[in-house]
């Protein structure tokens, strides 16, 4: 079952992130990943910043999420992981369809170019990367993120005039 997510989850979403944010260690620059990948404060702010976690569910416990941030014309896809122990079942592709499903803008996922198993999981499902300069403008407008970030990343979307 997929459902919005609240405030008693926040500590689920935490664990979930961290768990399987394990796949980056070796994989993205190494001053990018720390553990935890991302902290409660880090967590709580993101929120606070208008990420909406959806959240799947497995016999009453939340296993994967994914958020959605409005940002003005598009939406944004944000943090989707699914703990190690629950992959490769379709949760994922079952949330990132639901959630595209919530929104009639373009929508627009940023992802480490070096993790070609989300590259993939987000083609599967007819996104396309956008080029270098599209990258580079979109990661600027709508996300907050270090030059070494916007360097070693890839934004997919499935708006057209994005590519």
């Amino acid at each position: 079952m997929i459902r919005l997510c609240n405030e008693q989850d926040v500590k689920s979403i935490y664990d979930i992130i961290n768990d399987a944010a394990q796949a980056y260690k070796g994989i993205i620059p190494e001053d990018r990943y720390h553990e935890p990948y991302m902290s409660l404060e880090e967590l709580n702010e993101e929120i606070n910043n208008g990420v909406l976690f959806w959240g799947y569910e497995v016999d009453n416990e939340v296993v994967g999420v994914m958020g959605l941030q409005e940002k003005g014309d598009v939406s944004l896809i944000r943090h989707a992981y699914v703990r190690t122990n629950q992959r490769n079942y379709g949760l994922g592709g079952k949330l990132l369809v639901y959630l595209v499903s919530l929104t009639k803008k373009p929508l627009l996922i940023g992802t480490w170019e070096s993790a070609f198993w989300a590259i993939g999981f987000y083609e599967k499902y007819g996104f396309q990367v956008v080029s270098n300069e599209s990258k580079e403008e979109l990661l600027r407008k709508y996300w907050n993120v270090p030059d070494k970030q916007i360097q070693t990343s890839v934004v997919l979307t499935n708006e057209v005039r994005y590519i």
